[in-house]
């Protein structure tokens, strides 16, 4: 027997405090959903759409078109036929009842407290990091990530020769070219890292170079981590078939059915980061409660998934909340209100 919800939804549009500049260019607002689905009981979850385009997601255009088209009842039937070319609408609207949401009338947002998770910090690109690392690391930040592939090649690697040099010793540091790096450029990157307990590159070839990818994997001792590669379900499925053993980061926000990314990363043994996309606190805590049941391991898993999970306890990326200037809890009861 299907479920029924009585459906609600507001687009919300949300400055950065700067500009989030990556290869992918600058960012300045993030747009995106927020949902609330009531049962026949009365009970509330809350959900966010949070598309990420380059990413390889839908548009906010096509999510918010969806939610137009919508009758303001739904049924459980019409959240699992939600298609694949729309997974950020099919982790706004499963997440809420998967999880139970956030329960009230108005969003709650108090940030969830996972005792078994440590955080990456997102730094500024270029020589902005070499200024703001000190603040987070005081903050409690142990592990960095550093856009690369933004400025000058030459310039960037003097800043990561400073930066490992002046970031403590136990300090990890990511660094994200988010596909924007040629072949000779992420070598020389490479070349650089060798030796300096880099944690990883991120995504430094575009998605059509996988098997690249997989040889600068084999080549150097930096591990490689996919990402935009990654981005979705069906692309997470198809790089692990294609032979992909290194990290994979998560974007759940952006990865299509929570159900389905639970069953596939219970049944594989992956080394995989959870990451934000920027998205409200709503979106965020629902991605951790799947950060911290499948990236930390627990003994629902396959014993040989579990075992590779525990070997690799890696910061989730939602180090994020200094590039908004808003509280979001007091953000988003406003927007709810004053729609």
């Amino acid at each position: 027997m299907h479920s029924r919800y009585q459906f609600e939804f507001r687009p919300y549009q949300r400055k950065f405090r700067r500009s989030l500049t990556t290869s992918h260019g600058s960012w300045n607002v993030r747009q995106g959903i927020i949902i609330r689905l009531t049962d026949a009981t009365g009970k509330v979850g809350w959900g966010e759409i949070a598309p990420l385009p380059w990413f390889g997601s839908e548009t906010c255009e096509q999510s918010l078109s969806f939610c137009e088209n919508l009758p303001s009842e739904i049924t459980s039937d019409i959240i699992k036929a939600i298609p694949d070319d729309l997974p950020a609408c099919q982790f706004g609207f499963e997440t809420p009842t998967l999880t139970g949401g956030a329960t009230g009338t108005k969003p709650a947002c108090a940030g969830l407290q996972e005792d078994s998770l440590t955080y990456s910090c997102l730094l500024p690109a270029g020589p902005e990091s070499l200024q703001s690392w000190q603040g987070f690391w005081h903050q409690g930040y142990r592990t960095f990530k550093w856009k690369i592939g933004v400025i000058p090649i030459a310039e960037e690697l003097k800043i990561l020769a400073k930066l490992r040099k002046e970031l403590p010793l136990g300090t990890k540091l990511r660094l994200d070219a988010n596909g924007g790096l040629t072949w000779e450029e992420s070598c020389q990157w490479l070349d650089a890292c060798e030796g300096k307990a880099v944690e990883f590159m991120e995504q430094p070839l575009g998605v059509e170079k996988l098997e690249e990818m997989q040889e600068l994997s084999e080549q150097y001792a930096t591990p490689i981590a996919l990402d935009e590669s990654v981005a979705t379900l069906d692309r997470l499925e198809t790089c692990y078939h294609r032979g992909w053993r290194s990290i994979f980061v998560i974007k759940a926000a952006i990865a299509g059915s929570p159900s389905r990314l639970r069953q596939f990363c219970r049944s594989h043994p992956l080394d995989i980061v959870f990451s934000s996309v920027m998205e409200t606190a709503i979106g965020r805590n629902a991605a951790l409660k799947l950060a911290a049941e499948l990236q930390t391991g627990n003994r629902c898993l396959r014993s040989s998934a579990s075992s590779a999970l525990r070997r690799h306890r890696r910061a989730v990326g939602f180090g994020v909340k200094q590039w908004f200037t808003e509280n979001d809890d007091n953000w988003l009861k406003e927007l709810w209100d004053n729609h």
